[in-house]
């Protein structure tokens, strides 16, 4: 028999509070409106552009200001994507170890190799500096963000899986060495580690020039020489696909993750190692009342 074909599409990023809440928006909405999803591992630039083409129908975690590009362009702009007006507040930036701290407390310590020569793990006298997994756009603003503060000149710049860094980031607590990282919040790791958030010039937006990522030479063409700007992220879905379902999209309008929640996410699946789809029916089933609210018209 052939496969039933899913009446719907749910983009599933590859860090862990999205994967938890693509599969929460899977088992809720075939609870309340009968409708099955199927759950796909995309990049949000590929997302955006499935959105845009009828392939894609939900994006549940679009950061910003990260994406703003995008949204410009496909919400803005062509109107093909809509935001949920509800965001959980997030921020982004560097973080430290304990014993990294002692030494490195700004970011203009990450630009002295006496200073940094504490990060050098592979013995060639170069500290390394974890910046984000490779198909993240913050990795690449990781990156222009080392280049313009000038510590790309003496620091490995080392892009890997966020499961891989968080193995490292554990191993060198348990161990004493130090180590500072790209870091997000909400996210887990600031329950399992005291951590030191690394000090930068507060954000100023005449200061980052962001070239579009859809330049091949995005990276080489930006600058920024400031903190990042405080961020959220937002439930994207299609336009027309709103359009179609009114319900689904007023659902979606109404779901409302706080910042604790989703850091509880990312601890069950990435510490806890819990099969998204799995926690995501037992969220609904704990969560039942307040899904029913989202489903109120």
């Amino acid at each position: 028999m052939p496969a039933v074909a899913a009446d719907l599409v749910i983009a599933m990023p590859n860090w862990p509070s999205g994967q938890a809440t693509a599969n929460i928006l899977k088992v809720g909405i075939a609870k309340k409106f009968g409708l099955e999803a199927e759950v796909k591992v995309l990049g949000t630039m590929n997302a955006f552009v499935g959105l845009d083409a009828g392939e894609v129908d939900i994006q549940p975690e679009v950061w910003r200001p990260n994406f703003d590009d995008l949204v410009k362009k496909y919400v803005t702009e062509k109107g093909v994507v809509t935001l949920s007006s509800r965001g959980v507040p997030a921020w982004q930036g560097l973080c430290a170890t304990p014993e990294a701290a002692a030494t490195i407390k700004t970011v203009a310590d990450l630009s002295d190799p006496e200073k940094t020569k504490i990060l050098d793990t592979d013995g060639d006298d170069r500290g390394e500096i974890w910046i984000g997994a490779p198909a993240w756009l913050s990795t690449g603003i990781e990156r222009v963000r080392a280049t313009s503060y000038g510590y790309a000149a003496n620091l490995t710049l080392v892009e890997a899986e966020e499961e891989v860094a968080m193995v490292a980031v554990d191993a060198a607590v348990a161990t004493g060495r130090p180590m500072v990282f790209y870091c997000y919040a909400p996210h887990h790791v600031f329950e399992l580690h005291k951590l030191v958030r690394i000090e930068e010039p507060p954000h100023d937006a005449a200061k980052w020039k962001l070239v579009s990522a859809q330049d091949p030479l995005w990276i080489e063409k930006s600058s920024a020489t400031t903190a990042w700007d405080a961020a959220e992220f937002h439930i994207a879905y299609a336009t027309a696909f709103g359009k179609k379902h009114p319900d689904i999209a007023k659902f979606l309008e109404q779901v409302d993750f706080s910042p604790e929640e989703v850091t509880g996410m990312s601890y069950a699946l990435e510490v806890e190692r819990q099969v998204p789809l799995d926690f995501a029916t037992k969220w609904v089933e704990d969560n039942a009342a307040r899904v029913d609210g989202w489903a109120k018209k």
